[in-house]
């Protein structure tokens, strides 16, 4: 074969491989683009939910920060056209919330909702209902709000190995002592059952009135205290005394997590 038919062979293997190789750059553009345009959709919907549920705090007499709300799944465009979301996930930090005149603080609350159910009208004009079919729940109610709860001057709670630990002062039979000891922690009705069956005091005077003393100040703070009410109709259903404070897990179902329109 000649050098000049070779050549002529050789061009429209060239040319094809750019083509093919122009297509492919178009394909990603256009890839790029709808990713961009996903997540454009999906920032304007998180923004339209953080609203909401700011709404949904506000409806509990609680404050909080700015909500931070992430739309899981992807692509998040084809869940809007089957109008069905994997999961949502909900962050509500400085939460304060209101139990008995008193302000109980909760740093930080994850909400997750699954399996969220909204119609593409109820995403476009705001209106209508935002259903969740599962809503977990996870916070910390921080000991010093506890403790003035239990308006116990000078009493301190916090957490040894797992259980709920409180250091008191008191005076028996006139004598000033330091009350340390652990709880029981349970929930009971939604709220948080307190049952102090474990306390000691050093220098205790040797006298069964000063032991009845120290049993009776032990039953005085074992109370049932009531939680502030969680948005999204959440329900208690665990505790656990972790350093940082009480840790509480709560759920619900088919809860609307917006307010409908």
């Amino acid at each position: 074969m000649s050098q000049a038919e070779a050549a002529y062979e050789e061009r429209p293997r060239r040319r094809g491989r750019k083509v093919l190789i122009g297509f492919v750059v178009l394909l990603l553009v256009l890839a790029g683009l709808l990713v961009v345009a996903d997540r454009v959709a999906a920032g304007v919907a998180e923004r339209a939910i953080a609203d909401q549920v700011k709404q949904e705090v506000a409806k509990q007499d609680a404050q909080s920060a700015a909500p931070q709300v992430q739309v899981g799944g992807f692509p998040f465009l084809t869940q809007v056209l089957a109008g069905k979301y994997e999961h949502i996930s909900i962050v509500l930090t400085d939460v304060q919330g209101p139990v008995r005149g008193d302000t109980v603080s909760v740093p930080r609350l994850d909400v997750d909702a699954r399996d969220v159910r909204a119609s593409l009208d109820t995403i476009r004009s705001g209106q209508g209902e935002v259903v969740a079919e599962r809503v977990d729940g996870r916070g910390t109610i921080t000991y010093d709000s506890l403790a003035k709860l239990l308006d116990r001057p000078g009493l301190t709670l916090g957490e040894q190995r797992g259980k709920l630990a409180v250091t008191a002062p008191v005076d028996i039979l006139g004598v000033k002592l330091t009350v340390v000891g652990t709880a029981d922690v349970t929930v009971r009705d939604n709220k948080v059952a307190l049952r102090f069956n474990n306390l000691n005091a050093e220098g205790l005077p040797n006298v069964p009135l000063a032991r009845t003393l120290l049993a009776n100040y032990a039953k005085g703070i074992s109370v049932d205290v009531p939680l502030p009410e969680l948005p999204f109709q959440l329900n208690v259903r665990t505790v656990e005394p972790k350093p940082e404070g009480l840790t509480v897990t709560a759920d619900a179902r088919d809860v609307p997590i917006n307010s409908a329109g």
